[in-house]
């Protein structure tokens, strides 16, 4: 039996909580295994004055990363599935979903006086300055207060706060997971609810990647795969499959199990977030895939085929701007 592997991660404090976190359980449940983690940066990280919108590409979180597993330099990659294309390169798969933290958006706001400037999302002034750099946020939060300025919000968690507490934001949304893992709940204003903003698909589970052919890997990794978890974000990832084009678009699915069922909520909407489709759906956890597929099919039905071919014409002309 090996006694060493090697976790490939980006280097952002969250994405090393993810990695350490995996590292801690097989080193609980095999106390003789080494594990190293080796820090890459991805595309995506060294991009921080452009917004992933217009930077266009699949991957940019996790393309260096599958080219380290692929040339042996490590046996697993830990990643946030919000991050995980679709598609992967030959030789790899997604092996394990781990279970979710909290899936739902997170508003921030200033604090003063140990009290929140502006304590609810429903509570913004006119016109107030909202950070995010998700298309899939902004459209949903526009769609119901347009007056809204969004403006980009890049950088790791820390950098993000700071720029809210300095004052250039009035307020911010992030993912809540995030916050919670990296020790700052107590800065969350208020958990918006799926019916305001639609999560992201996989928001807040953690996916580990490996080898197809390393069975050592598997049955190492194989105790981690949360069932409730993988069925629902496998769900939400064959939405998006079906869905998907080249670049960031505004798009959210979001799975959950009640009794014993698998329920999903879908949604795409336009940029400016005067048009926002919905679709709902719920089956038989055996059939995950399927029921995010046939959910896909209805949004595209109900006309989410014309907001994604709009968004998707803009995105081709923004990847190679002059």
């Amino acid at each position: 039996m090996k006694n060493k592997v090697v976790i490939g991660t980006r280097g952002s404090k969250l994405a090393l909580w993810q990695a350490e976190w995996v590292k801690s359980e097989l080193q609980r449940m095999n106390p003789s295994l080494e594990v190293e983690l080796n820090k890459i940066k991805t595309t995506g990280d060294k991009i921080l004055d452009v917004p992933l919108a217009q930077v266009g590409g699949k991957g940019l979180f996790v393309k260096e990363i599958e080219e380290a597993l692929l040339r042996g330099e490590a046996d697993l990659a830990v990643h946030s599935m919000k991050d995980v294309p679709t598609e992967f390169p030959e030789g790899l798969h997604l092996a394990v979903i781990c279970e979710r933290e909290d899936p739902r958006d997170a508003f921030l706001s200033r604090m003063q006086n140990g009290k929140f400037n502006i304590p609810l999302f429903a509570d913004l002034p006119l016109g107030a300055a909202v950070g995010t750099s998700s298309l899939r946020r902004s459209s949903q939060l526009l769609s119901i207060r347009p007056d809204l300025k969004i403006m980009q919000l890049r950088g790791n968690l820390d950098t993000r706060i700071r720029k809210l507490d300095e004052g250039q934001f009035d307020a911010i949304i992030l993912a809540a997971a995030g916050v919670k893992r990296l020790g700052w709940a107590n800065r969350i204003t208020e958990v918006i609810s799926p019916e305001t903003s639609l999560p992201a698909i996989g928001q807040g589970a953690v996916g580990i990647e490996c080898r197809i052919a390393d069975e050592f890997i598997h049955s190492l990794i194989a105790p981690l795969d949360h069932a409730d978890t993988s069925s629902c974000v496998r769900a939400e990832r064959a939405c998006l499959k079906r869905l998907e084009g080249g670049c960031q678009v505004p798009i959210a699915a979001h799975a959950w199990i009640e009794r014993g069922k698998i329920v999903m909520d879908g949604l795409v909407g336009s940029i400016s977030g005067d048009r926002i489709v919905r679709a709902h759906t719920e089956g038989d956890r055996k059939d995950a895939e399927a029921l995010g597929t046939k959910l896909a099919e209805d949004l595209l039905s109900r006309g989410a085929d014309k907001i994604l071919a709009e968004v998707y014409g803009r995105c081709i002309n923004q990847i190679d701007p002059p």
